[in-house]
């Protein structure tokens, strides 16, 4: 950890992901896998592809095509099943905590590393997020963070770098430079965060990115 002086981290596709328990099963009533890591998987590639086709933080049907023909739901179903999955995968549901992230961040928080959230989201994500007991701000029942910072709360979203600026009031005294910010988005995490001075490192599990000229981790425990 010597590189970072602090971490921030996205939360959906870092810390949590869209519910797949509720997913698999709307999914299979069109011939999709009900695995749980086949959805796991579903969601990067579904990332890769929007941030590649330029798609903004508002147009998520390229997402959600990719997610459906990911999880094997055959052709003549599939824009069927992408606007079903369109319909349901509301920002609620984003609330399946990645068990390997939790424990790095309780490992990192053990460690005394400085530690927030940024995520783009619909003012929902510090409550999801607490209740899925992954984080919170203060004592409770997952890791103790200095902020959760939601853009539907503050008005600026990633790839606005501005968005870094309301983390950025609470790791006074630490250089931009020397902080990490993990997402699994180029154009919204990578694309953001670099404009905002900070270092960023792209979650890729499935190495959808292998000419990347940026930072990739296959998981969070790589930050260890």
């Amino acid at each position: 950890m010597s590189r970072f002086d602090a971490i921030w981290f996205d939360a959906g596709g870092v810390l949590v992901l869209p519910d797949p328990t509720v997913l698999s099963p709307l999914l299979a009533y069109y011939g999709g896998d009900p695995a749980i890591d086949a959805h796991r998987r579903a969601h990067y590639r579904a990332m890769a592809v929007k941030s590649a086709q330029g798609a903004d933080e508002r147009d998520w049907r390229l997402y959600d095509v990719a997610y459906v023909e990911c999880v094997g739901v055959p052709d003549h179903l599939v824009d069927e099943a992408a606007t079903t999955l369109g319909r349901v995968r509301i920002d609620h549901l984003w609330r399946w905590p990645i068990r390997e992230s939790v424990q790095v961040l309780a490992e990192l928080s053990r460690r005394s590393v400085p530690l927030g959230v940024v995520s783009n989201a619909a003012g929902q994500i510090e409550r999801v997020l607490a209740l899925s007991q992954v984080c919170q701000v203060g004592p409770g029942p997952g890791v103790d963070v200095r902020c959760v910072i939601d853009s539907a709360v503050v008005g600026v979203a990633k790839p606005d770098p501005a968005i870094f600026d309301f983390a950025a009031a609470h790791f006074h005294g630490i250089d931009r430079q020397r902080i990490a910010y993990v997402g699994d988005s180029v154009m919204m995490d990578v694309g953001g965060a670099t404009a905002a001075n900070l270092h960023p490192i792209l979650v890729d599990p499935f190495d959808d990115h292998p000419d990347a000229a940026f930072e990739r981790i296959a998981s969070l425990t790589e930050l260890l």
